[in-house]
């Protein structure tokens, strides 16, 4: 399962510093706790304490864990939403990723230019927002008079989109990106069609200087009461750290760390956030040869699940061998979970649970 978080925020806030450290950590690095799979898209790993344990257990050749993608968008200027700057570019690229890290400035350095004179998080915050809600307007605007006639005509999917649309565009009017508006449920599941920009959920990534990040400015602080508001997180990273570790061995990444007194780095915090904030969970797959953890969003049955691994698995699911993180690390063997009856057979209508160990069946 591919998921993908754009990474956008204004020139000059360090958004590129923060994404070339995700790229450059990749040249180091065994299996892919950082590396680049194209140009503009870096993989971070998604730290996970219970893929080290259950490795301990089995003593694999491989350990893979889950990761996140993040795109790097082209900057963001006023007035891209018309075009200005890359706004075109950029739009176009946020359009198709799932979510959204909005890289804000938070630190003060008279060696790089900011393009509003001074640093205000919750300014740039809404500059950026002002041109996603204006864009989105523009692309609803375009297709409600295509909508109605439709709808007029009897197509059934436009007469239940086009009511959606129009309540969507007057919230837009309004100021308030689409992922805060009044949706119902249903609301929700027709609007996914209309390709919202400012649908997508999004977190808040707190570029500081390295002094500052164990003690966070005030534009910090700032930052998190704004998002705290929309129920949005914030992320306090330095790009320096970053391009920093990048560079190191992970036993000197963690030595480095360490003696900042931080207890991971911050595109792994950057890369949970990401993980939370598309609502995924985890499930696991182990054997001699190797330990593996999946992506799923919450909520997905057995047979998809076995379809992220292959859709051979899916097409041919017959059921599914599970026990839990839990019980293999207190019974501490899969021999033991058999022994004490928490070996289960699953169908097709059991939904995965963060945390499963599964061994699928199948037909070819």
């Amino acid at each position: 399962m591919t998921l993908q978080c754009g990474i956008v925020g204004l020139p000059n806030v360090g958004k590129s510093t923060i994404f070339n450290a995700m790229t450059a950590a990749g040249a180091a690095a065994a299996n892919y706790p950082f590396c680049t799979i194209e140009p503009n898209i870096g993989i971070v790993s998604v730290p996970d304490e219970r893929l080290d344990k259950i490795a301990a257990l089995f003593n694999p050749k491989k350990i893979i864990p889950t990761a996140m993608e993040f795109v790097d968008i082209a900057g963001l200027v006023k007035g891209a939403s018309k075009g200005e700057g890359l706004g075109n570019q950029f739009l176009g690229h946020i359009r198709s990723v799932d979510a959204i890290a909005h890289v804000v400035r938070c630190f003060e350095d008279p060696d790089v230019v900011h393009v509003h004179g001074d640093v205000d998080p919750i300014r740039d915050t809404e500059v950026i927002e002002t041109e996603l809600m204006l864009a989105d307007l523009e692309s609803l605007t375009q297709r409600l008079d295509k909508m109605a006639k439709k709808a007029k005509t009897g197509d059934k999917e436009a007469a239940l989109t086009h009511p959606v649309a129009l309540k969507i565009q007057k919230g837009l009017e309004e100021g308030k990106p689409a992922r805060s508006q009044d949706l119902t449920p249903e609301e929700k599941i027709i609007a996914r069609s209309l390709s919202l920009i400012t649908a997508k959920p999004v977190m808040y990534v707190a570029n500081v200087m390295e002094k500052d990040i164990l003690n966070p400015p005030e534009s910090v602080k700032k930052l998190k009461e704004f998002a705290t508001r929309e129920g949005a997180e914030v992320v306090v990273i330095s790009g320096k750290i970053e391009s920093e570790i990048a560079e190191l061995s992970q036993e000197e990444r963690t030595q480095f760390l360490a003696e900042l007194g931080l207890k991971e780095s911050g595109l792994h915090q950057l890369a949970r956030a990401g993980y939370k904030l598309l609502g995924l969970v985890t499930y696991f797959t182990a054997g001699e040869q190797e330990v593996r953890a999946w992506t799923i969003t919450t909520g997905t049955k057995a047979p998809q699940a076995a379809g992220v691994i292959h859709s051979d698995f899916e097409k041919g699911f017959i059921r599914a061998e599970c026990y839990h993180y839990h019980d293999l690390i207190t019974l501490g063997s899969e021999a033991k979970i058999k022994e004490a009856g928490k070996m289960r057979l699953e169908g097709k209508e059991y939904v995965v649970q963060d945390g499963d160990i599964l061994f699928f069946r199948f037909n070819v």
